[in-house]
């Protein structure tokens, strides 16, 4: 392990190209001790063949993505959903990994209900949560930045997450850089959030953003992001999970993983790691 990178993950998605033999066998060479993983890759080359991978190169999983997307109206597409978030939290026992982080999904086609949409998530999160604490897994809910919140989820601040998450025993949120530099009381919630903290995410946010905002990630300093002070508040709850950084971006995506690693282990001592302690 390189000193310094004792806390760092790799979020598969940031290299998207690498299958997950290839994603293990990149944080090995970079001396990265974490990996983030994401259900299709898993899916692509087996649950039990992924966490072999990973077992024997003497990593560790920081979390699975993703599950979610329970704001369906229609009560076979809602069955369908739930089913397939208790298979996620098995892929997710069965890999090591401690949570599960939940995109909640936006507006079902058509429909206008944002209300109705949340009340079926915290519906849908109620009926998961007993299954999820049999496996051993925790449900982190991630808020996504508000201009998301029509297609891919209706949570889009910590406040409403965490005020979810905080009615049940063992729920957690997921603080990502990205969806959450813009809240003016992030800070306090991420106090309030304590030991509910699953995750760190981080990454940056590009301006301008691309045609495709999905993909308006960026590399730690290439955006208008500064970490500090948000890495310092998760710091400050004691949260002493792993760092993931995860990226969408579509010129990071076509450049080389092996440089596109080596350049996120350089940013994330420059302006992450240390405001950790």
């Amino acid at each position: 392990m390189t000193q310094g990178l004792e806390r760092l993950s790799l979020n598969q998605k940031t290299t998207n190209s690498w299958s997950v033999a290839e994603a293990v066998d990149g944080c090995v060479r970079a001396g990265i001790p974490a990996i983030g993983l994401w259900r299709e890759p898993v899916q692509a080359v087996g649950v039990a063949a992924a966490a072999k991978l990973v077992r024997d190169a003497g990593l560790r999983v920081s979390s699975l993505c993703r599950g979610g997307f329970l704001t369906a109206s229609d009560p076979d597409e809602r069955t369908a959903a739930v089913a397939d978030n208790r298979l996620a939290i098995d892929e997710a026992a069965e890999l090591g990994a401690p949570c599960l982080v939940l995109v909640v999904g936006g507006l079902p086609a058509g429909s206008k209900d944002l209300a109705g949409a949340r009340q079926r998530v915290a519906d849908a999160v109620a009926e998961l949560v007993p299954y999820a604490a049999s496996r051993g897994v925790r449900l982190a809910l991630e808020p996504l930045h508000p201009m998301y919140c029509a297609d891919r989820a209706v949570l889009s601040t910590l406040t409403q997450a965490l005020d979810l998450a905080l009615t049940f025993p063992d729920v957690g949120v997921a603080v990502d850089t990205f969806h959450l530099w813009w809240d003016p009381n992030v800070a306090a919630e991420i106090a309030r959030a304590g030991e509910r903290i699953l995750t760190y995410q981080v990454c940056d946010f590009l301006v301008p953003m691309p045609a495709d905002n999905l993909l308006a990630r960026g590399m730690m300093g290439d955006g208008v992001i500064d970490f500090a002070p948000m890495t310092a508040a998760v710091a400050a709850t004691g949260y002493a999970g792993d760092v993931e950084v995860e990226i969408f971006n579509a010129d990071v995506w076509a450049a080389d993983p092996s440089r596109v690693v080596s350049t996120m282990c350089e940013r994330y001592l420059a302006l992450v790691a240390p405001y950790l302690a």
